[in-house]
């Protein structure tokens, strides 16, 4: 079964109130699609980082972005996650002020994760970056991610071109 590191950003949009911005809401519509569709195809997995941002915020909201990731399994941190996250922030592939972002590439590399989801086009799924961030990734003797969104994860059953 293939795996898939589920980001932040992916929590956040499968809980609370769709948002009033048309894009945001389109996002959060797919990520629940897919939670709903797919993620039953994959082994889904989180490290301690990602409950820890789940846990900031709105006590309420970070209640419910908890109890959505509750019965996940967690991956452990290493020293080889470490020197990967700092190697991507010294490579230039993640800026030194977003450490968190390195350290979810490294989380998902270091433990040959296939996909890494997300909604974080700044500075995770980002084309400008996905080539360093891979460049990096391997000169660490690592196989980096699939970096995606759940939309680039939804199935088509019928065989058929996305229409999109």
């Amino acid at each position: 079964m293939e795996t898939i590191y589920l980001e932040t950003t992916i929590v956040g949009h499968l809980v609370g109130r769709i948002r009033r911005d048309p894009l945001i809401a389109a996002r959060q519509q797919v990520t629940r699609d897919w939670w709903r569709d797919e993620a039953l195809k994959y082994a889904v997995l989180i490290s301690q980082l990602v409950l820890d941002e789940c846990s900031d915020g709105d006590p309420e909201a970070a209640a419910e972005r908890l109890e959505v990731v509750k019965n996940l399994d967690l991956i452990e941190v290493s020293d080889e996650v470490d020197a990967l996250a700092a190697a991507l922030i010294a490579g230039n592939a993640v800026p030194a002020s977003e450490p968190r972002d390195a350290f979810h590439i490294a989380i998902s590399a270091v433990n040959g994760i296939n996909y890494l989801l997300t909604w974080n086009f700044k500075h995770i799924a980002n084309a400008s970056l996905r080539e360093r961030i891979e460049q990096v990734c391997r000169e660490a003797g690592f196989d980096p991610p699939v970096i995606c969104t759940p939309e680039e994860l939804m199935g088509n059953d019928d065989g058929s071109e996305s229409d999109h």
